[in-house]
């Protein structure tokens, strides 16, 4: 099962935990700060990247984009413009991933609690299996992601993406 990382706002060692990935495994570089997002994006070069919410920077490095479920309906503008990225969107109901015909994937989350959005509801596995077999594109769990849990996800999901799990 394809494997994703998903950096976020922290300090951590995201350069080690990308070098721990398996082959042909993806990197999400998210972060707020438009500093720190270049930062990341330098600090992980040697990685298969996308970069979220930043079509500008991505096209500086020649990488995909990770859009926000909000922005979801921009991939046909930056797929239109650089057709060989690889463009991925965030999704958290049936409803938005209905909307991901012209993504190369989607982030389905969260499939469990996590730390990362203490408020929201999780999906629970069967529900987002459900959800996921529904959809038109690949589609990658997210949230609350461990080794353990990673076993009770169905084979609807093409692959798995995580953060802390990762670290």
């Amino acid at each position: 099962m394809p494997l994703v990382l998903m950096t976020d706002d922290r300090k951590a060692d995201w350069a080690a935990a990308a070098h721990r990935l398996p082959r042909g495994a993806l990197v999400v570089v998210r972060s707020r700060d438009a500093k720190r997002r270049l930062a990341l994006v330098q600090q992980l070069s040697f990685a298969r990247l996308l970069i979220a919410d930043d079509p500008d920077l991505a096209a500086q490095f020649g990488v995909g984009l990770h859009l926000p479920e909000k922005r979801m309906r921009e991939a046909f503008h930056w797929r239109a413009r650089y057709p060989h990225w690889i463009i991925t969107a965030s999704a958290h109901s049936l409803g938005a991933l209905m909307q991901a015909r012209s993504l190369d994937g989607v982030f389905l989350s969260p499939v469990f609690a996590t730390i990362s959005h203490r408020n929201a509801k999780p999906l629970t596995p069967v529900r987002a299996a459900l959800i996921a077999a529904q959809s038109p594109v690949p589609v990658y769990a997210l949230g609350g992601i461990t080794a353990r849990n990673a076993t009770l996800l169905a084979p609807a999901f093409s692959g798995i993406a995580a953060i802390s799990s990762l670290l």
